[in-house]
């Protein structure tokens, strides 16, 4: 199998927001079915690949917290190289930015520029729907990084509708804690039976983030960040966490709240953005 030519030297693995989140049943294997709204950020890791004719797969950069063997990026690598059939293997290169379970979709993201930047630098020529399902083997967010574009999701998060968003810019704030989504899920008090509400009703301003109470009296950190970035704007938290986020219509008030918190917090400004910078690259 050939090894394309004229790629770019770095792919970017986008952050994304859960800008709201119900829980509105449960699956008999357990999985929690979900509606939600994911809209992309202008910020995020960046990887390198080179190809490699001894067909080893191997991650160049050191991650105390993620052994290589269980790092979805190489997951993906081994998973694409078995469906494409290649011989070709990957040096890979991370610049890890995203904090591992802050609920911005960094293990995801990676895993899906990984496949397609892959794709293209193996020059395998899987279409985004068949990246798509593979990505769902290696979890329920990846598909959409891969797809690239701002969705409504629901089912396990899997199943995607377009959606045209405002792209304002965000302050994300990063508490210093991992948030265990697996704990949050398995809670007990959490609300499992929200009623099903429709795209029309979240753009009007309905929808709320049903792990956000659990999280904020399991993890006083979060509940602080919440506290002082609500005093600038209404402040959410992503997925099950730990990260906060909200929204402003102007960069420079952004810029000057984060710039009031940032002595205290770890954190960032981004844009939000309806199409991936991952695939604006491949546009």
């Amino acid at each position: 199998m050939s090894v394309a030519v004229n790629l770019p030297k770095s792919w970017p693995a986008p952050a994304k927001l859960n800008l709201f989140l119900h829980i509105t049943g449960r699956r008999d294997d357990g999985y929690h079915l979900l509606q939600t709204v994911f809209q992309f950020l202008d910020y995020g890791d960046e990887l390198v690949f080179t190809p490699r004719e001894d067909g080893r797969i191997q991650r160049l950069t050191e991650i105390s917290a993620i052994p290589a063997e269980q790092d979805l990026v190489i997951r993906a690598a081994k998973l694409l190289k078995q469906q494409a059939g290649t011989d070709v293997g990957v040096d890979i290169e991370i610049d890890k930015r995203l904090p591992i379970g802050g609920g911005l979709g960094g293990g995801s993201s990676d895993a899906a520029t990984t496949l397609v930047a892959l794709n293209w630098v193996w020059d395998c020529g899987f279409t985004v729907e068949q990246l798509a399902e593979l990505g769902l083997q290696l979890g329920a967010d990846v598909p959409v990084f891969i797809r690239g574009q701002a969705a409504w999701a629901e089912g396990v998060g899997e199943v995607l509708t377009p959606v045209e968003l405002p792209e304002p810019w965000f302050v994300v704030l990063i508490p210093p804690v991992n948030v265990s989504t697996a704990k949050v899920f398995s809670n007990s008090q959490l609300i499992r039976d929200c009623p099903a509400i429709t795209i029309r009703a979240f753009l009007s301003g309905q929808g709320g983030n049903v792990c956000e109470p659990l999280v904020r009296q399991g993890w006083p950190e979060v509940d602080a960040a919440l506290v002082d970035l609500s005093k600038f704007a209404t402040a959410r938290m992503t997925g099950t966490g730990a990260c906060v986020f909200a929204a402003f219509e102007e960069e420079a008030r952004a810029r000057s709240a984060w710039h009031q918190l940032s002595d205290k917090w770890s954190g960032f400004v981004a844009r939000g953005k309806n199409t991936s910078p991952l695939r604006q690259v491949l546009n």
